[in-house]
């Protein structure tokens, strides 16, 4: 079971992950949503397309886009669709 934590917080639990990237991405109905809010930012990724993010909060400590997916990824990375990855000090493992 591979999990994401933030300031003692479970964001995300599942055996289902998949690595991109060295990455790994949980499926969205894995997320402890409570912690999540959309953010407005976006990039954009030469081979998985338009990145969308969400900030986390925790206990009153906010950290700001923290994790990201891909809500209509490229044909090549078709296979994260619905999938969320996590960066910015939160704890995969």
């Amino acid at each position: 079971m591979t999990k994401a934590t933030w300031k003692g917080a479970t964001l995300a639990e599942s055996d289902a992950t998949i690595i991109v990237e060295n990455n790994h991405y949980f499926p969205a109905e894995s997320l402890n949503k409570e912690y999540f809010s959309d953010s407005n930012t976006h990039t954009s990724c030469g081979w998985k397309g338009l990145c969308s993010y969400y900030s986390i909060e925790v206990d009153k400590h906010t950290n700001p886009d923290a994790a990201w997916y891909y809500p209509e990824p490229k044909d090549a990375a078709k296979n994260i669709a619905g999938y969320v990855a996590f960066w910015k000090g939160v704890k995969v493992g």
